[in-house]
């Protein structure tokens, strides 16, 4: 797929090779249509994201909804049904929605990294399996149709009864190329949703694999400027200096705080560091803040155990003039929903009130069932 570079808004009023961390903050937002809602087909926004992460089931609609102007739950689950979208493993080996086609092209460019975490793993569960004959036999028990992972093991263990049963779950995750079949669920997806082989349900093969370096110009125009730490980050993959470097002609490279060289695209988005930047409120798990190494152009040093708990959790976060200032949950109690707000420090009167008009449209979309809906803001 081709990069698709959009105007300008603002030049940057730093030199053309240096860039403020409010401007990189700003640069980053645009990309990933966090300045404003937009009127973008669903399909269209998961393309220039590269996926939406998606862990759990509720937080790609989450993602979507704080970025797509007008969107309803059933503009993601109309997708899920046409399979025009799935819900797959991919970068860094975590679940991630991803267009079809995009799935198709960037499965194979992924597919060291999933191998990689596989072997790391099996090291000390499941040395002595037979990684290939695992996944041939799971591949002929999903011929038959979609599975859960619970199913798979079970007719794995019938047949290895001596097996690590979860270690040779994790082999035919990360070996064979599947993707997880829609049901009807509040979500699209059951907490034990069933996979299908990926080529039959696409009805189309996998792509050759392809270089990465078409996979690192996508990973700019969503996410960029950035270094090849991030890249790297971001993608699983290893070796990327070399690629990066060779890359360097047709890349903007500027000078960003405390030094750090950045890449970026030549005409991307950059908009100037004071274009106003409305709250929003991302997901658990969004890939805003797992895309980088370093992630304080969005989020405060000082504020990422708040973010990045124990347990490998990532909290639902918002954002207050670009930045993450705390995070969020929602809860219910029989019909009634509240939306509760964990501010990092004391926000001014106008983020507050910007806060708890944006909290409650959220709330509502999440617990569109719910009778009585609430906004509380923790001191």
């Amino acid at each position: 797929m081709k990069v698709a570079m959009t105007p300008t808004r603002k030049t940057r009023s730093a030199s053309s090779d240096t860039i403020t961390l409010r401007a990189l903050n700003r640069a980053t937002l645009a990309r990933q249509i966090l300045l404003a809602r937009e009127k973008m087909t669903p399909l269209s926004v998961i393309e220039r994201l590269m996926g939406l992460q998606a862990q759990w089931p509720m937080p790609p609609f989450v993602g979507l909804w704080s970025r797509v102007h007008g969107f309803q739950r059933k503009d993601l689950v109309r997708l899920f049904e046409k399979r025009d979208a799935v819900r797959a493993t991919m970068m860094r080996g975590t679940i991630h929605v991803v267009s079809a086609r995009d799935y198709l092209a960037l499965r194979p460019i992924v597919t060291p990294v999933l191998e990689r975490g596989m072997s790391s793993i099996l090291r000390g569960r499941g040395a002595a399996l037979d990684v290939d004959a695992i996944a041939d036999e799971a591949r002929d028990f999903l011929a038959r149709g979609p599975a859960t992972f619970g199913a798979i093991r079970d007719h794995l263990t019938s047949l290895h009864p001596r097996h690590d049963h979860r270690a040779m779950g994790l082999a035919v995750r990360m070996r064979l190329a599947l993707v997880m079949a829609p049901a009807d669920a509040r979500w699209a997806f059951p907490a034990d949703s069933a996979f299908a082989l990926a080529e039959p349900w696409l009805g189309k093969k996998l792509r050759p694999t392809g270089e990465p370096r078409a996979l690192l110009l996508r990973y700019l125009a969503a996410f960029g400027p950035a270094t090849t730490s991030d890249m790297q980050t971001w993608s699983g993959l290893k070796g990327l200096a070399k690629i990066v470097e060779a890359m360097r002609p047709e890349l903007r490279v500027l000078r960003g705080p405390e030094g750090r060289e950045l890449f970026d695209l030549p005409g991307a988005p950059a908009p100037n560091e004071d274009v106003p930047a409305p709250v929003r409120f991302l997901p658990a798990f969004d890939n805003l803040l797992l895309a980088y190494k370093d992630r304080t152009r969005v989020l405060a040093e000082a504020h990422r155990n708040f973010v990045f708990p124990s347990g490998l959790r990532v909290e639902p976060t918002f954002f207050v003039d670009g930045f993450v200032a705390g995070t969020w949950r929602v809860t219910r109690k029989k019909a009634a929903a509240t939306l509760t707000l964990s501010p990092f420090t004391k926000l001014s009167k106008a983020a507050r009130q910007e806060l708890v008009t944006e909290a409650d449209s959220l709330v509502r979309f999440v617990e569109n069932d719910a009778t009585t809906f609430d906004v509380v803001v923790k001191k």
